[in-house]
């Protein structure tokens, strides 16, 4: 079944009342589901999701004392392999979540519907190339994202304000798709190889309708507000940075130029896997020269972003 055809079995089943109207996991049994443990007081999580059955497993991480604290959201990547899906271990990015620790952020790495022991109705299905829905996947993921961290801003702890979006693959292409928020409300995306439909049967460089994700980039970037840190290496295969650079501009044509670009060194042997395998010195220089990341933190010299 397709996401459409998901879509329209959950509002028919709203409307005659199969459904319920608030979520069946009950307020109750979100949030912590554990202590804290190292590092960076690791801990894990329930929050929310857009579908009213499924809450989201997450990981939290965050510096010590009372906060409140600054919250980012790391968004993972994703695949449209169901068996590959299902067996995702729990994403942690635990260079880039230290990172942003050390820059006083409480991280939180949620897994999306139909990822791991998440589970759930995949709703970010980019279809087929032929019919390719770009925008529309986006969006789901944006949903998701913002589930998460709107649940996160009702706790104590979590400034409601200034919220930073970390975006990798998947994830990073659904960030894109919050760039029209309030700057207030979220101050900065940073994402790594944002897209979707990247190793089109596993070829390098060979992207499932590239002018579809060209024109859903474009759209994103119509009424962005936040400013945007645009990040690949040089050796990614999914989305190397001529087709990278290629969205960007799209993006920035659409809107008010509020994006930073930039090429990075290559990571080992596929780029694409940097913010999920890069190590914490090597993130925390990138981050040094994000936007809205404005907090004192450790700056790691050695690597140098070159700017297309």
């Amino acid at each position: 079944m397709t996401k459409n055809a998901l879509f329209k079995v959950a509002t028919l089943l709203l409307a005659v009342g199969l459904l319920p109207q608030t979520p069946v996991w009950g307020e109750n049994q979100l949030g912590a589901r554990g202590g804290e443990a190292a590092p960076n007081r690791r801990q894990e999580w329930l929050v929310p999701t857009q579908d009213q059955i499924t809450p989201s497993r997450a990981v939290l991480f965050r510096p010590a004392g009372k906060g409140p604290f600054r919250l980012a959201v790391i968004a993972h990547a994703s695949t449209q392999n169901r068996l590959a899906r299902a067996q995702m271990p729990q994403p942690e990015y635990p260079a880039l979540a230290a990172a942003l620790v050390a820059r006083g952020f409480a991280v939180l790495v949620p897994q999306r519907l139909g990822h791991g022991k998440t589970g759930g109705p995949y709703l970010e299905d980019q279809e087929g190339c032929d019919n390719a829905e770009y925008a529309m996947s986006a969006r789901s993921t944006a949903e998701a994202i913002t589930a998460a961290l709107n649940f996160m801003r009702t706790q104590a702890f979590i400034r409601k304000d200034a919220s930073v979006i970390v975006g990798h693959s998947a994830g990073g292409w659904g960030a894109l798709a919050l760039a029209d928020q309030s700057p207030k409300s979220i101050s900065s995306i940073v994402v790594f190889a944002p897209g979707r439909g990247g190793r089109k049967d596993d070829r390098a460089n060979n992207i499932c309708a590239p002018e579809k994700l060209i024109a859903a980039a474009k759209e994103f970037g119509e009424d962005a507000k936040v400013p945007v840190t645009w990040l690949v290496a040089e050796n990614d295969s999914y989305f190397p940075p001529e087709f990278s650079k290629k969205l960007a501009d799209a993006f920035i044509e659409a809107g008010d130029d509020k994006v930073d670009f930039q090429v990075l060194p290559p990571f080992g042997k596929e780029g694409h896997w940097l913010a999920e395998a890069g190590e914490e010195g090597m993130i925390e220089s990138i981050l040094a020269n994000a936007a809205g990341l404005n907090l004192p933190g450790p700056v790691v010299q050695g690597l140098s972003a070159k700017k297309k």
